[in-house]
This record gives structure tokens, C-alpha cells and sequence, in this order.
């Protein structure tokens, strides 16, 4: 399923939302001009590479200098091709601007930084002997999805389905469309830890820690009692969400 847009209208121009985009945007266009080997080291330099830090001999036999821990930052603005590059920000897009609406654009920077942190701490966690670079804003990115999750129960996410060469598209709540995204990338990483360990493909893990880190982390950041703030309908946290509709007022 591909998201295509949501219901909720933003409020506030998302000024980080853009900021975001735009650098990962420079970043991927750098990358267009590097020849392919001097891209492969730059993204084993700058990408995540989880035996980085847990075999300091292969790290040192390897060249990367040890105790280097800005890959955990650096590798959320590298991507490793078009198709990467796109679905992401058009996540980031989708769900971004309605998050940082709660937090302002400040806030959001930082919690979207904390949630690319906490997913690649996860992939390290759960891929220990990887010597493969995991790239790509993903794990960030479901922070975000982790806190609209929370933040925008009553939403409405309308999502395209390719049946052949024939797009069906529908729509879904918004609790319905990222808890199923939530449960795949659960159970496909759990199918992931059972195979090879040094197949390449998707950082699973890196998604549900940042999944799970943003439901967390945006009790922190949310500007919560913010009466310059009226919520709409499909604004109400989770814990609003089935209030009767004589309610509602009470909530803005």
C-alpha cells in the first residue's frame, strides 16, 4: 500500500518538514556525482555500519577510524538510489507536516534527529556482525509515523494499491494504515533475523525502534495545552479518540 495523502490540513508552513527534505535532497544529488567506488567508501564512512562498533579488529583492519559516531547521524540524509530517495520523502511529506505542527518546527528537528538515533542504535542492536552500510532517513521517518500514530487516530490516510497495471486507491484510519505498517516491518525483520546475516536489503529493526522511539519521544515534544491551537476532529490523541461526539468540545 502506498500512501498517497492524509485528511488532516496543516496549520503552519512546516519550515523543519522542508528543511529536511531539501538537505537530503542536496545530499543525494552529491552523491550522483561520485563514481561508484569512491561512493561505496563514502557510504562505508558515512553510512551505519553495525560491526563498526562491535568488532574494533575488523573496524581497525578495515581503515575506519574508531570511536566515530557521527555515521548514527550522517547515515539519515544518504540514500541509496531514486526509488530510496522518493518513498522516503514522500513519507516524510505525508506524515511530516502535521506532526511538526503539534511540536513547532524546533522541536520537531530535534525529535526527528532523537528518532534516526534511536533506529540506528536499534539496527546495531539486532545486526551486531553486519558489515554492510545501512543508509537512508527510514528509521527517522517512522519516528514521525510513530508519533502521527499517536497524535491523529481519527485520521484518514487514502493509500493506492497496484492491482497489475491497474492503481485501486481507498482509505483507511490512520491507526489502521500504520499499525499494518508497523506489524510488517515486526514480523519481516523477525523473518530477518532468521536468515543470513549478511544479506542487504531493509534495516526492519531500524523501523520499529524508530516506530516505538516516536510514540515515545513526542510526550517530550508535543506543545500539549496550546490554547492557540484548536484541534480538529481528527486531531485528538489516542487516548481521545473514541470520546462520544458531545465531547469534542470539551478537548479543544
Amino acid at each position: 500500500m502506498i500512501p498517497i495523502q492524509d485528511t488532516i490540513p496543516r496549520r503552519n508552513p512546516p519550515i523543519a518538514t522542508w528543511a529536511i527534505i531539501f538537505v537530503n535532497i542536496l545530499v543525494f544529488v552529491f552523491e550522483l556525482t561520485l563514481p561508484a567506488d569512491t561512493l561505496q567508501q563514502f557510504f562505508y564512512w558515512f553510512g551505519l555500519v553495525p560491526a563498526r562498533y562491535t568488532h574494533p579488529e575488523w573496524t581497525a583492519w578495515i581503515g575506519l577510524p574508531l570511536d566515530d559516531y557521527w555515521p548514527f547521524f550522517t547515515s539519515m540524509f544518504l540514500h541509496g538510489g531514486w526509488l530510496h530517495i522518493i518513498g522516503n520523502l514522500w513519507t516524510l511529506w505525508i506524515f511530516g507536516d502535521n506532526v511538526e505542527d503539534r511540536m513547532g518546527p524546533v522541536r520537531f528537528l530535534f525529535f526527528y534527529l532523537l528518532c534516526g538515533i534511536a533506529a540506528g542504535v536499534t539496527h546495531v542492536y539486532t545486526n551486531p556482525d553486519s558489515t554492510l552500510p545501512t543508509v537512508g532517513a527510514s528509521g527517522a521517518i517512522a519516528g514521525v509515523m510513530g508519533a502521527y500514530f499517536f497524535l491523529f487516530p481519527y485520521a484518514r490516510v487514502v493509500v493506492m494499491v497496484p492491482i497489475l497495471i491497474i492503481p485501486l486507491f481507498f482509505e483507511l484510519p490512520g491507526v489502521v494504515y500504520l499499525g499494518f505498517w508497523m506489524l510488517t516491518q515486526v514480523f519481516s525483520g523477525t523473518l530477518a533475523l532468521a536468515g543470513p546475516k549478511e544479506v542487504g536489503g531493509v534495516a526492519w529493526w531500524a523501523h520499529v525502534g524508530g516506530f516505538a522511539a516516536g510514540i515515545v519521544l513526542q510526550f517530550f515534544f508535543v506543545r500539549r495545552g496550546d490554547k492557540n491551537h484548536r484541534l480538529a476532529r481528527d486531531s485528538y490523541e489516542i487516548e481521545t479518540a473514541w470520546v462520544p461526539n458531545r465531547y469534542w468540545r470539551d478537548y479543544r
